[in-house]
């Protein structure tokens, strides 16, 4: 096997970058097999891929370059903004929407490009990330989270972490806000109000479909703000004495046919709630049309408070009490932070206001 050497090789006198068949040169595999580690791994033996791996490790390599020899010396003033969910997920959700809206017209203003980078299917994913012809990432940890850290790593271009972190790695450059914080406030409005029975419509603990559950199961959740959420509304809960064991929780995967779901189990119960929990805007609303649907007023009989702060709720029917992340905010930092990268981390953590509308009153009983 060839000695291994890092950075550039030398060619009579003059350096020239690592090339993947330098690579496939010191690991004793051909050029195919090489590139088939970084671009289609599943299909190369265990020992083959760590064998090439160490050698690129070694040697500098992070990998084959995308953007080719018209972009060796510079940037292609692009961002990849990357999410596990299919591409539908930039449009269908409104907390996608709106940061994908501050995402571009902080891109405008300074004249990058925009790369969606996603796929309907994980073993496509790597392939996209190693692919995009982009200067960094803006990940979306809603779902796959900590897989798409795990590949955007591996390009080795700056990458920030945006929204929930499936943990605690401080390692990782991310932009989100204290939703312990911001669940508290939404509680806390709620209790003031006078509202003692309460349900919790819950972001998913992981990807594992959607139902009833409980805080113990919450508490063991992949993603970080299912759990903060639901520590920030049962610390207040409890506070004034609700016995939070008690409390209704169902697990959802944030759409319709789960709210719904969650509802229709919540309600079949002995003791209806008077205040709903929701941990996105989306639940809140779509839990706001199931209420309509079978003539439960709000806030007369429930009050409803959402999460996230997106225009739909403040046109909905009633409009809808939320806590507010600064979303756009959010957005034009993470885009500061890739234009902008100077090799340096940076975790921020933004405040939440409660935004009080129509869907909250006092409690009826």
């Amino acid at each position: 096997m060839a000695p291994l050497t890092s950075g550039k090789r030398l060619t009579s006198g003059k350096t020239r970058p690592i090339r993947l068949a330098d690579i496939a040169r010191a690991a004793g595999v051909s050029h195919g097999t090489a590139s088939n580690v970084f671009a289609r791994p599943e299909i190369v033996r265990e020992e083959v891929r760590e064998r090439v791996k160490a050698a690129a490790e070694a040697m500098g390599y992070g990998g084959p370059d995308p953007k080719g020899r018209l972009l060796r010396a510079g940037k292609v003033n692009a961002i990849g903004v990357a999410s596990a969910e299919p591409l539908s997920y930039f449009f269908d959700d409104p907390f996608a929407r709106v940061m994908m809206a501050s995402i571009s017209q902080a891109c405008d203003a300074t004249g990058a490009g925009i790369s969606l980078v996603s796929a309907a299917n994980k073993e496509q994913l790597a392939w996209n990330i190693q692919s995009a012809l982009v200067d960094g990432f803006i990940v979306f940890c809603v779902e796959g989270g900590s897989r798409l850290v795990e590949l955007a790593r591996e390009r080795k271009l700056p990458f920030v972490a945006l929204d929930d972190l499936e943990s605690d790695d401080n390692s990782v450059a991310a932009i989100g806000v204290d939703n312990v914080a911001g669940a508290t406030l939404a509680a806390r409005h709620l209790t003031e109000l006078g509202h003692r029975r309460f349900a919790v419509l819950a972001l998913p603990c992981a990807d594992s479909g959607f139902g009833p559950t409980t805080q113990a199961h919450v508490e063991k959740a992949l993603y970080s703000g299912t759990r903060d959420r639901l520590r920030g509304y049962f610390a207040e809960i409890s506070r004034i004495g609700v016995d939070v064991s008690q409390v209704p929780i169902y697990e959802t995967v944030n759409n319709e046919e789960s709210v719904w779901a969650g509802l229709d189990h919540i309600f079949a119960g002995s003791e209806k709630p008077t205040a709903i929990l929701a941990m996105s805007d989306r639940m809140a609303l779509h839990a706001l049309d199931w209420l309509r649907r079978h003539d439960i007023a709000v806030p007369g009989d429930v009050s409803v408070v959402g999460f996230d702060g997106v225009p739909e709720g403040a046109v909905s029917q009633p409009p809808l009490t939320t806590v507010a992340q600064p979303i756009a905010e959010m957005g034009r930092r993470a885009v500061k932070a890739i234009l902008e990268y100077d090799g340096s981390l940076s975790r921020q953590l933004l405040p939440v206001d409660l935004v009080v509308r129509a869907s909250s009153g006092p409690s009826p009983t």
